[in-house]
């Protein structure tokens, strides 16, 4: 009688668990269609020769995105326009992009993540024949304006034109810059353009060395007004070497400031982390730039990327805050689940407390229609038949007694259920005797 009953009320929650289980199944199911999977944790960076900022700059990106299991690759490109071109051809994720160098092309295919510091035009030259004030005055002489691919050629040239200086009326040669640097320190050039961060290795030898100057540019703010990506920084006294006074006068320079490009198909997954990097690693204050100044929207060529708004307009989300990146990135994701979950919510909780109700009674119920049966056959039973039904009956009445938790609010059901099983058994021990 008892595993009649159990095996009963077990089919019923078994049906309504499976056809519940099955629904959600398939509300996850055709919810995690819209769902992309989790990015690759890998990147490529297109940076310039290994001797450059950009490059060690990478080497940090490397190091502190190893730490969010994220695997940075770099490969080193002539300079700029060499790593548009790879970011382009795809066949990097990412490229470091001087100002200045983005052609209409680019705008089409690339985004912008965000400048990271500024990049000063450095002009270099030999003093041996005196000082020179104006760009102009190196009409004729033998310039180094950067190796092929670079970003200093594109900016150099745009200068050299403008101050009607070219390959026919003067030397332009293009050089790494480790040749330049050598030959000028030997005489073997009169000038050298380069377009690269204060804190390079060659700027400070160059800075350092009394048969070589820079040149201080007088009409900085003319320049500013004809090209929209260059800001003119000034190169304070003793700034680079306080103890020995490098430079010894303020320098006017034009700027322009690096940049992350990338491709419009970056996962966001990836963009983020990479901004929160970028924070960490170019908020710092230096020679030019103040505290928190970078990484900004400010000074791009190309168009910002909507992530990398989002991310420096409002920050961390609070899951970034809370969780390490990528558990809170997963959270992000599956937040769309959240759906199946409301769409259930609402009928659920308006149907457990009936469904709850039913549940209890449909139990009292069946104990009633076993009682109900048992009564109707008595009368046909043998004197036997009877005591081995009292048998059954006080195991059934011991099992309800010990082992059946009933709520308080059906008590009184309950408590019934107990005065007709007592009355029943009453009568099937008078008939029995």
């Amino acid at each position: 009688m008892m595993n009649f009953l159990k095996n009963s009320s077990m089919k019923i929650w078994m049906t309504t668990v499976i056809g519940v289980g099955i629904f959600i199944y398939l509300a996850f199911f055709v919810t995690s269609l819209f769902i992309s999977p989790m990015p690759e944790k890998k990147l490529t960076i297109a940076t310039g020769r290994d001797s450059g900022t950009y490059y060690k700059t990478a080497l940090k990106y490397q190091e502190i995105l190893a730490k969010e299991k994220v695997e940075v690759k770099i490969i080193t490109t002539a300079g700029s326009v060499d790593a548009l071109k790879l970011l382009n051809e795809k066949k990097v994720d990412i490229a470091f992009v001087q100002g200045g160098t983005v052609s209409q092309n680019d705008k089409k295919n690339l985004l912008s993540l965000a400048s990271l510091y500024y990049e000063p035009l450095w002009v270099f030259y030999d003093n041996s024949q005196g000082k020179v004030e104006y760009l102009k005055e190196f009409q004729g002489k033998k310039i180094s304006i950067g190796e092929v691919g670079s970003g200093s050629i594109k900016l150099s040239n745009c200068f050299l034109k403008v101050n009607n200086i070219n390959k026919k009326n003067s030397n332009i040669v293009n050089l790494t810059d480790t040749q330049a640097v050598k030959q000028l320190q030997n005489g073997e050039i009169d000038a050298l353009m380069v377009v690269t961060s204060a804190k390079s290795q060659m700027i400070k030898e160059l800075l350092e060395n009394p048969n070589i100057s820079l040149l201080s540019f007088k009409r900085a703010v003319a320049y500013e007004k004809q090209y929209k990506y260059i800001s003119p920084i000034t190169l304070f006294e003793g700034v680079i070497d306080l103890k020995a006074n490098v430079p010894q006068a303020d320098v006017t320079l034009l700027a322009t400031t690096a940049s992350l490009a990338v491709r419009g198909d970056l996962p966001e997954e990836l963009v983020r982390i990479l901004m929160k990097e970028l924070k960490v690693i170019h908020s710092e204050k230096s020679f030019f730039q103040k505290s928190d100044e970078f990484p900004t929207k400010e000074y791009l060529e190309l168009p910002l990327h909507p992530e990398a708004k989002r991310y420096l307009q409002y920050g961390e989300t609070w899951l970034e805050k809370i969780f390490p990146f990528w558990i809170a990135s997963n959270i992000d994701r599956l937040k769309i689940l959240i759906i199946p979950f409301l769409t259930l919510l609402v009928p659920l909780s308006k149907g457990f407390l009936p469904l709850y109700r039913w549940s209890i009674r449909h139990k009292i119920y069946k104990w009633y229609d076993l009682l109900n049966d048992l009564d109707r056959r008595l009368p046909s039973l043998s004197k036997d038949e009877i005591k081995m039904e009292i048998k059954t009956f006080q195991e059934f009445q011991l099992e309800i007694t010990d082992n059946t938790k009933i709520p308080l609010s059906y008590m009184g059901e309950y408590y019934n259920l107990k005065i007709h099983i007592d009355f029943i058994l009453d009568k099937m021990e008078r008939l029995s005797q």
